[in-house]
């Protein structure tokens, strides 16, 4: 109906939970039911044998075969409308009878064939529109798969369809799909952006309810943009505002950093991670914005000190000293913080890099580097 999300995303949500080794066994009981009855009601014979394969369901002989059978009795009526609409109808039923067959293969799991289905019923597509809504399909079916692959060329498809014209809405929409798409290959700043360009457009019900859309607008811009940024377009936006408090921990994770109470910071960081960690899209790269999330929030703490104990910190942020040292230690290796430790002390000395001695630096290398190359150029043509 436009307002629900799709079934075959919910399914591969299923079997990531069913497969995850934090979930608990009673709930992997629920959810292996959850997972048959999507696999049953959709005819999907081939992702079942995979799942079996997987050890994720146990095979059922009987309920495979009956399967496969309907399966071969749909096409075979599909195909048959085909044929009726390239003999007795017009263009356009001929697409919809393509498309339908598509759709079908779409809905029982059928990759390969459901992309050549999708190529068909293009060739008999002349609306853009219609072109961009075949490419939401094959979005769709890169997302069911994780074919980061699949959904980078559909992306450059979509970019170069809307050159030659497109409405808005289908724009926002493909917003919304390119910022998951960054987010799954961590690119959380561009990630951001889109999300933050279509919070009061979003209609991409078919990915994920609105809610886990704010969910995500928030833990991407959190280590995206700067603190005034982050004041003025998440945590002042209406649209976030209106839905920040249904998510758990989400609304004290946000306006603990930007209010510096780092102590309920991290109670709400501690009980977001659970959520971030059983996320199809975020899991691969828990560990990565852990730590990306650590170097804002001491970033933003060390900015306000020349110089500050390490006692104090711990203080702030609600740990122990020796935590806190370990931590830094780590970051300021990793160069990610500009600060040094005085163990001795027991202090912390702050050295932020100067910008513009940096760009400096920065431009004499370049010239350098193009000086050497004009050099190295001018030997081999005679000037």
């Amino acid at each position: 109906d436009g307002t629900q999300q799709s079934q075959q995303l919910i399914l591969a949500h299923n079997v990531f939970l069913l497969k995850h080794p934090d979930v608990s066994d009673i709930e992997k009981v629920r959810l292996s039911d959850e997972v048959l009855n999507s696999v049953q009601s959709n005819d999907m014979t081939s992702y079942y044998e995979t799942l079996v394969t997987d050890k994720v369901l146990e095979l059922d002989q009987s309920l495979l075969e009956s399967m496969r059978a309907k399966n071969e009795e749909e096409i075979k009526k599909l195909d048959e409308k085909i044929a009726d609409a390239e003999e007795n109808l017009g263009e356009s039923e001929v697409r919809e009878a393509h498309l339908a067959k598509s759709l079908y293969y779409i809905r029982i799991g059928e990759k390969g064939k459901a992309l050549e289905q999708l190529k068909v019923t293009e060739s008999k597509t002349v609306a853009v529109g219609q072109k961009m809504d075949l490419v939401f399909y094959t979005f769709q079916i890169g997302l069911f798969y994780m074919d980061f692959d699949l959904i980078s060329k559909s992306i450059d498809k979509a970019k170069n369809l809307f050159e030659g014209g497109g409405d808005w809405e289908r724009k926002n929409r493909l917003k919304v799909y390119e910022g998951l798409y960054c987010m799954s290959t961590r690119n959380f700043k561009k990630a951001a952006n889109l999300f933050l360009d279509s919070i009061s457009t979003f209609t991409t019900y078919e990915l994920f309810p609105y809610d886990t859309f704010i969910f995500y607008t928030v833990l991407t811009s959190i280590i995206s943009l700067d603190r005034v940024s982050l004041k003025q377009k998440v945590a002042d936006a209406p649209e976030i505002l209106t839905v920040i408090g249904k998510i758990p921990h989400l609304s004290e994770f946000l306006n603990s950093l930007y209010d510096c109470q780092y102590k309920s910071f991290f109670l709400a960081f501690a009980g977001l991670t659970e959520q971030i960690k059983l996320d199809r899209y975020l899991h691969p790269h828990f560990r990565f914005y852990m730590r990306e999330v650590r170097t804002v929030v001491y970033s933003q703490f060390l900015e306000s000190y020349k110089s500050v104990t390490i006692e104090a910190m711990a203080k702030a942020f609600g740990v122990t000293v020796e935590f806190i040292d370990m931590e830094l230690s780590r970051f300021i290796a990793a160069g990610k913080l500009h600060c040094k430790i005085d163990k001795v002390a027991g202090v912390l000395e702050t050295n932020r890099p100067d910008a513009k001695n940096a760009l400096y630096q920065a431009t004499i290398k370049q010239g350098d580097f193009l000086l050497n190359r004009i050099q190295k150029l001018s030997r081999v043509i005679d000037l």
